[in-house]
Formats: C-alpha cells, sequence, structure tokens
C-alpha cells in the first residue's frame, strides 16, 4: 500500500483504483468523537449543491455516488465516480470533533483509500483545531486525482460548511409543506445523562414516518481471552467459540391493545413492520461483521397503536465490558434530528436496556435509559428487564410465553 504524506497528490490511474472504491476514515481521539463528511463541490470549490453534502444526517448522495456507512470510530464511505454528474468536480472529505476536543488529542487516525493508499495522522500535526480538511479526490484535465490535505480549522462542523459557501440551518421543525430546496441540518439531539428525554411531533400528513433504529459499534474493540460462550449458548447450556465482538438489538413493546411481545433475533422474533407489532427486525447478521450494524425499524404510520417501546441490546460474543464496544444507537424519525444514545456508564452485565420510545399524547418521546441488567437467581435477564419496566409478560426457559 503506497503511503501518502501531506500535500502529496497522484492520479487514480497511477495508483490502480478504478472507479467505485471506499475512502475509510478512522480517527482515534480520547473522549471524543469525529463527524466525519464528505463535501461534493464544483469547478469553484463551492457546495452548490447540498444533496452532495454526505453525513450522519444524509448518508447518501443521489445516485448513490457517495454512501456514507458508520462504525464507531470508523467511517467508510462508497465512491462510485462515475455516478457523479459533470458539476461535482471535487469530493473533500473532513472531519469535526464534539465538545472540547482539539485535533492535537489524536491518537492516532488514517484515510485509506480503496486498499491501495494510506494517508496517516497524528495529532502532532495539529495544534487547536476542531475541524480538518483529511483528503481531496478532485478532476483535474479529464482525470480524477487523490490528495493528502490535513489542513486543521478552529471551528467546528459550522466553519467547514461556512469554507466551502454552505448555510446551516437549526433542527427542522415540521412544517404544512417542505422548502422548495431544503438545506443541510448539521443538527443532532444527544442525550448525555439517563432520563435525558425529546419529544417529537409527527407530520400532518405522514405521521412519524419510517422510524429506523440503529445500533453501531467498535468491532475492533479486544475481546476477553475468558470469553468462551455467547449468550446463546448460556441460554441452552452449550459452548462455543468466542469469534470477536458481536452485539444484538432488540424491543420489547406495548401496544395500545394491550398486545405484548418481543422483538429479536433470539427465536426468529423478528416481527412484522406492516402489520401488528408495527417494528420489524432486520435479518441478524451472526458474523457480526456487517459495518452497518443492527437495524429495526417501526412503522410511524401506525405509531397510534404503539404504547411504548423498549430498545435493548446484549452481547452475544466477545467484549468483556460495555465501554469497550464504544455502542451508540441511533434513533432516526423522518424530518427531524437524529437521536443519539451512546452506551456509556460501561458494566460487565451481558444485557443493557438502552432507550424508551413512548407514545406521550400522539408525540414520540425517546428517553434515555442506558440500565445495566443484572441477573437475579434464576430468572433470565430478558425476565429481570420485563418486571424491572413493568411489561408483566410470563417467561419460561429463557424464551417468552
Amino acid at each position: 500500500m503506497k503511503q501518502f504524506s501531506r500535500g502529496q497528490k497522484s492520479k487514480l490511474d497511477d495508483l490502480g483504483c478504478g472507479q467505485s472504491f471506499n475512502v475509510e476514515v478512522d480517527l482515534r481521539i480520547a473522549g471524543a468523537s469525529a463527524d466525519v463528511s464528505c463535501f461534493g463541490l464544483d469547478s469553484a470549490d463551492r457546495l452548490s449543491d447540498d444533496r452532495y453534502m454526505v453525513f450522519y444526517n444524509q448518508l447518501a448522495s443521489p445516485g448513490d455516488a457517495v454512501r456514507l456507512t458508520l462504525a464507531g470510530e470508523r467511517a467508510s464511505f462508497a465512491v462510485n465516480l462515475a455516478a457523479l454528474p459533470a458539476t461535482i468536480s471535487k469530493l473533500v472529505f473532513t472531519a469535526a470533533l464534539d465538545g472540547g476536543a482539539i485535533m492535537r488529542a489524536l491518537s492516532q487516525g488514517s484515510v485509506t483509500l480503496g486498499g491501495v493508499a494510506q494517508f496517516a495522522l497524528a495529532g502532532a500535526d495539529f495544534q487547536e483545531e476542531k475541524a480538518v480538511i483529511l483528503a481531496e479526490l478532485y478532476r483535474k484535465d479529464g482525470l480524477w486525482r487523490f490528495g493528502a490535505v490535513g489542513q486543521g480549522f478552529n471551528g467546528g462542523m459550522s466553519a467547514l460548511l461556512a469554507h466551502f459557501g454552505g448555510s446551516e440551518v437549526a433542527a427542522p421543525a415540521p412544517a404544512p409543506a417542505p422548502a422548495p430546496q431544503a438545506r443541510v441540518s448539521l443538527s443532532k439531539v444527544t442525550l448525555e445523562k439517563r432520563g435525558d428525554k425529546i419529544s417529537l411531533e409527527k407530520s400532518a400528513s405522514r405521521g412519524f414516518g419510517r422510524i429506523h433504529v440503529n445500533l453501531n459499534w467498535n468491532r475492533s474493540a479486544a475481546v476477553a481471552p475468558a470469553e468462551k460462550g455467547g449468550f446463546l449458548a448460556k441460554l441452552t447450556g452449550g459452548a462455543r467459540a468466542s469469534k470477536g465482538l458481536d452485539l444484538d438489538l432488540a424491543c420489547m413493546y406495548e401496544l395500545t391493545s394491550g398486545s405484548k411481545g418481543v422483538v429479536q433475533a433470539l427465536g426468529n422474533s423478528f416481527g412484522d413492520f406492516n402489520s401488528r407489532p408495527y417494528i420489524q427486525l432486520a435479518a441478524d447478521d451472526r458474523t457480526g461483521a456487517s459495518v452497518d450494524g443492527e437495524n429495526l425499524t417501526i412503522n410511524g404510520q401506525h405509531f397510534d397503536e404503539i404504547k411504548r417501546a423498549l430498545i435493548f441490546a446484549f452481547i452475544y460474543e466477545g467484549a468483556p465490558n460495555w465501554a469497550s464496544t464504544d455502542g451508540v444507537v441511533t434513533v432516526n424519525v423522518p424530518d427531524q434530528p437524529p437521536i443519539e444514545v451512546r452506551l456509556d456508564q460501561g458494566a460487565s452485565q451481558r444485557m443493557c436496556a438502552i432507550a424508551m420510545i413512548e407514545n406521550v399524547g400522539g408525540k414520540l418521546q425517546v428517553t434515555k435509559l442506558v440500565d445495566y441488567i443484572v441477573p437475579e437467581g434464576g430468572k433470565s435477564m430478558h425476565e429481570v428487564m420485563d418486571r424491572k419496566y413493568n411489561f408483566g409478560m410470563k417467561w419460561v426457559a429463557g424464551s417468552k410465553s
């Protein structure tokens, strides 16, 4: 793999990269996270079309020319240069830090292009910057080229957006009719402490739409040497070798009709999006290798029939504690800022009640729980969590009845 230094450039043809490849960004900053983005710029280096800014609140550009996948400290941009319009002359990859963190705190960082080239970054390369242009792909004389940049800004994401001529808006509020061209919203809501909550109003035209719940984590987290059995093995009494970190997303629900149940991979109880319970878990990736993490959808058009949904997760394989997972759950509701719940307050229990989604007078309320379930006597962790949150289901031999 060719190693690039700051300011170095090369034609993609010389690197043998082709038109479709991944740009991987990996930034390790203790106690902070980075929001990684890609700006699609015109020939004047301006963000003239907001649809070509790809970041956590807009994961793909038109035609999937650029698509972002987030996984813990790593971000992967799937790039298809052939799908870009002629009006896009440059793709700029950036990072902005949350809170009071600065780029000098970077312990390790890299941008990897299609597995053929890499640009390494270190904290010593920076001072007080809170944002940085990492690298760029640009068209010159009809050929695409790669450049290692490493240019910092004292401002955060807003400074980057302003640098490229974009405009930032606050978290969007529901409106009777959408604006002709929506501007980029950089807002996201992070529920910081247990008990923090946010309420969302539904759209008059389509309710809450398709509500997407994603669980993602750092798959490179260390695995405890003594870890021998996964969660399923503990239930069935079997034993299996640990193959790495794998978390399972699940949901315990209660409908307004009084019906209750669990949506989870265990027992193949994947639910249903179009009929009751109007909650569905995506097919489980038992390898834990999917960069998309675990995904669950809630049919917001039928939200009036849902009383509450307890989002929880358990460690199926690996991970000695939750702190090592860097886990995060993101609740995405159409036309609303994404709601983020981080699995902090690390503990050694295998199950965590993460967030409660409730129907409160027709509003969608999300409350941060991050409550690690402690086993009690001969009860399963499902049953302990059920009793703690007053669902009142009957449990036998590790499965719901």
